[in-house]
């Protein structure tokens, strides 16, 4: 597998690849279908300015999320880029049999050979009841105890290579490899790159186990970052995917033109956030929303303690506290979330960003 499917190339003064979560937010005000049109064009901004990766997220029953189901809107941006990498960041997979996720995957393979990312997480991007419908079980927990085995069912469908008298040796995750091995078959044996996604230990420490590369959620989990990195690199064991440990973090990042527009947005951001811990998800509220909200002394306790941890400002705070995060975490890349809402601040957030670095120009 080609080094550079994984560690993506430097561009301009950014001390690291760079690369993009999208959580295809809704605003207030506005429908999914603009979110979706928002990341089409993101997609293709950011591709032509030289981030490495695009990865859309899993998340469910949250009304400012447009973000359900990776696949289809993977499909849609790959229609409409060339190179940048696409990925889920991540899928998911407790939610889903893992031969139903190898199928569309191997799916979106044969729509955009060798730029394909299937990052995989053990929890339910929801809430428990959603994932109890989506999974059509109350045992939620069993899920994520059996992460291990599903990861390893998910690869071998992957692989096609179930062992002989194992229940699924006849059944093949079609797009895949059984279809180079059939007679007259011309089918590439190359399938996505996993990666194991989490905001804790426990993917940290099975990711560096199998030698895969590994994102960390420093932008919901700051305070697990450094010792989530720390325990990948010190359990990580070489593989054919990798042959030294290889981490990403995702970090929320808003930079605009004026910076009171930066803490208007943050503020928002927060009250989103707050909403949705208070289980009363909503649309990304407007700012002016945000600004007449009488927030507790608790609730004032938590978007200070949620905004510390967003970098955001002009490009040039922006692009400080983006140098300062990648030396204190060692991250071997930074995927940027960008949370405003309307779609044009998003975008223009990106623009800075590259401005910023002296990436290659559209």
């Amino acid at each position: 597998m080609p080094a550079d499917e994984i560690r993506g190339a430097v561009h301009g003064t950014a001390p690291v690849p760079l690369s993009v979560l999208d959580l295809v937010t809704v605003g207030a005000g506005s429908t999914a279908s603009d979110a979706l049109r928002t990341s089409v064009e993101l997609a293709r901004f950011t591709e032509a300015r030289g981030f490495h990766r695009y990865w859309v997220a899993e998340h469910h029953s949250m009304p400012g999320v447009a973000s359900s189901s990776p696949a289809v809107i993977l499909a849609n941006l790959a229609a409409h880029t060339d190179r940048i990498r696409l990925g889920s960041g991540g899928v998911m997979l407790p939610n889903h049999a893992p031969l139903v996720i190898a199928e569309q995957f191997g799916t979106l393979e044969a729509m955009a050979p060798g730029r394909i990312d299937l990052g995989l997480g053990r929890a339910p991007g929801t809430d428990g009841a959603t994932a109890a419908a989506l999974r059509r079980s109350d045992t939620l927990n069993e899920g994520a105890d059996d992460f291990p085995q599903q990861l390893a069912e998910l690869t071998r469908f992957l692989d096609d290579d179930f062992p002989d008298g194992h229940p699924y040796a006849r059944i093949h995750a079609i797009p895949g490899p059984v279809q180079g091995s059939t007679p007259g078959g011309v089918q590439s044996a190359h399938r996505p790159v996993i990666w194991l996604l989490g905001s804790s230990g426990f993917s940290a420490q099975l990711a560096g186990m199998l030698g895969l590369p590994f994102a960390f959620a420093h932008h919901f989990s700051a305070q697990n970052t450094i010792p989530a990195l720390d325990l990948y690199r010190e359990t990580f064991r070489p593989s054919e995917v990798l042959a030294e440990p290889y981490a990403l973090i995702g970090v929320s990042a808003l930079a605009t033109d004026d910076e009171a527009e930066a803490g208007r947005q943050v503020r928002a951001t927060a009250l989103n956030m707050l909403r949705l811990r208070m289980g009363r998800p909503g649309l990304f509220p407007d700012p002016e929303d945000a600004a007449r909200h009488e927030f507790s002394p608790m609730e004032e306790e938590f978007a200070a303690s949620f905004t510390r941890n967003i970098v955001h400002g002009t490009a040039d705070e922006v692009h400080a506290g983006l140098d300062d995060l990648q030396k204190r975490t060692g991250a071997d890349e930074l995927m940027l979330t960008s949370h405003a809402h309307r779609g044009e601040l998003r975008l223009r957030s990106y623009e800075l960003i590259a401005d910023a670095y002296g990436l290659p120009a559209a």
